[in-house]
């Protein structure tokens, strides 16, 4: 996995002709069993990942869970995803967003960063950064989107998930997964969205989380664990060699 970092501020002078590479893999950190998401990639999520909550430092951090062992992501194949989605936490490369003044009105705005010492960065098969008469090119355009989305989701997921806490959507359990050969994996000290709690949903509760738009994550975090069974599904085909 990739540990020295070189970030820097991105700009169109000294990075003009710099080109970066998309690639996947356990180099680049995709070779895990779980990664945070925000709640707005949840309709997408929940399609593919279960999703799952864990409490860090007093707040709750939704997260996708990709496979059963440690190290181990079903959804990876040598250098890609094989999902149809691919958390942006994942998606954002060796790109970083950082607050900082601007040179013009010296306000503290959220930046592209770059680490240049990631191998996919000046990549001869690498995309362009910027056009070459000016402007981003789409690759950068992309990769804003998603430093956005990063951004965005770090400032409000605390207060989202503390939402659902509050009106008594999350219950901690300890998940377990039995494989057709009699073996059990764990996952401990997790909460999920309790079905019963949302169906149960009336009065003010309800009515709140309708009107600040929070009742679709929720449903939408509840469905994902239909996705145990295709994690089952993955790590049976992946043990037969398949």
């Amino acid at each position: 996995m990739l540990t020295a970092m070189n970030r820097v501020l991105l700009n169109n002078i000294d990075h003009a002709d710099l080109r970066v590479a998309i690639r996947a893999g356990a180099a680049f950190g995709d070779g895990v069993n779980q990664l945070p998401i925000f709640p707005s990639e949840f309709e997408e999520a929940q399609r593919v990942f279960p999703i799952i909550f864990r409490e860090e430092n007093g707040a709750l951090q939704p997260y996708a869970l990709l496979g059963l062992d440690r190290d181990e992501n079903l959804f990876l194949a040598g250098d890609r995803w094989t999902s149809d989605y691919v958390p942006v936490f994942q998606r954002r490369g060796p790109f970083s967003i950082a607050v900082g003044k601007t040179a013009t009105s010296g306000d503290d705005e959220p930046m592209v960063h770059v680490d240049l010492d990631d191998p996919r960065v000046g990549a001869p098969d690498g995309l362009p950064l910027f056009k070459e008469h000016g402007g981003n090119a789409p690759l950068l355009d992309h990769m804003t989107d998603v430093l956005r989305t990063i951004f965005q989701g770090m400032e409000t997921t605390a207060a989202i998930c503390a939402a659902w806490r509050d009106a008594g959507l999350l219950r901690a359990i300890t998940l377990q997964i039995s494989l057709d050969d009699d073996r059990t994996y764990e996952v401990p000290d997790i909460l999920t969205v309790d079905r019963q709690a949302l169906a149960g949903l009336s009065g003010e509760a309800l009515e709140r989380l309708h009107g600040h738009g929070l009742l679709e994550g929720a449903i939408f975090a509840a469905a994902s664990l239909g996705n145990v069974q295709r994690l089952i599904a993955l790590k049976a085909a992946r043990q037969a060699g398949r």
